[in-house]
């Protein structure tokens, strides 16, 4: 697949909340998935900090109101996509949170994701 079709098809499984069809079909099983300074989890490495992460996330949400996936840019082996959640956090109020989400390919699968947000604080830090 080309950078485009592995963009496009990111895409298209977000949409649907297909997150573990993503990471069988595009992702590396070396990919290394980055947040920023003070998000939990900054670095993970791999499908189990993948499953990790992912649960973490889970474990935090008490109602999702709905999300949305911009389309696709794409540059050489990169692109990027905008994400936005409206969520309420577990003991939280409701959120409306965005982000810029960067991926890298190499060899047809997807081996780099960051994100660009406004980390917030977690409940416990207050």
């Amino acid at each position: 697949m080309t950078v485009e079709q592995i963009a496009n098809r990111l895409v298209e499984l977000c949409k649907k909340g297909e997150y573990e069809t993503c990471y069988k079909e595009l992702y590396s099983p070396n990919v290394v998935s980055a947040e920023p300074a003070g998000a939990p989890m900054q670095i993970v490495k791999g499908f189990p900090g993948l499953k990790m992460k992912g649960a973490a996330w889970n474990e935090n949400i008490e109602e999702m109101y709905g999300s949305s996936v911009g389309k696709p840019i794409v540059a050489d082996d990169h692109f990027a996509i905008t994400m936005s959640m409206d969520y309420k956090a577990k003991g939280g109020k409701r959120i409306n949170h965005s982000e810029i989400c960067v991926y890298q390919v190499q060899d047809g699968k997807i081996v780099r994701e960051e994100f660009f947000y406004q980390p917030m604080p977690m409940p416990s830090q207050g």
